[in-house]
């Protein structure tokens, strides 16, 4: 199983910066900068909502599941 984390594509379409985003989420730049290039094990559901909050979109605009290649 693997997910794929799409912040910076929705930020992007956004324009919002991280630096921004950061500010209005309340959660540390270093943490979402984790977040954005996808470097983390874990999201807290109350940053998950308040990061859809700002940007305005969807939990899956921001997750993506994509499915293993177990042929191997």
């Amino acid at each position: 199983m693997a997910i794929i984390l799409r912040l910076d594509r929705v930020m992007a379409d956004r324009k919002i910066s991280l630096k921004e985003l950061s500010e209005k989420v309340g959660v540390a730049n270093v943490n979402l900068s984790k977040l954005k290039t996808g470097k983390v094990s874990a999201v807290r559901f109350s940053t998950l909502n308040a990061i859809c909050k700002v940007l305005e979109c969807q939990p899956g605009d921001i997750l993506e599941y994509i499915e293993d290649d177990d042929s191997e």
